[in-house]
């Protein structure tokens, strides 16, 4: 969905985490990897409450501690920000492929 802020115009995108760990060292590092492939600034929280946290710092994201079934949110700003948000969700909702699976 794109959106408007102060920043200028940002997409976002929502995906349910199935992961059975929950949002632990071995998904964060291959979410963090993924965003960082992005110009995008990319941002993630694990709650509408939550702050958004930077989605290239593997300690921020570890540091969410989602659990199974958390509603991850992402947004991203810049000329890939479509491409990263699709990316992104895309990782999540197959729970974390390995490369070339």
């Amino acid at each position: 969905m794109l959106e408007t802020s102060a920043e200028g115009p940002f997409v976002t995108g929502k995906v349910r985490l199935i992961h059975a760990a929950g949002m632990h060292a071995r998904p964060a590092v291959k979410l963090t990897k993924l965003a960082k492939r992005f110009q995008s600034q990319v941002s993630v929280r694990a709650s509408e409450t939550a702050d958004w946290i930077n989605a290239k710092s593997v300690a921020k994201v570890m540091a969410l501690r989602a659990p199974r079934d958390a509603t991850i949110e992402f947004k991203a700003h810049g000329e890939d920000a479509e491409a990263a948000i699709a990316a992104l969700i895309d990782l999540v909702a197959t729970d974390f492929p390995d490369a070339g699976a």
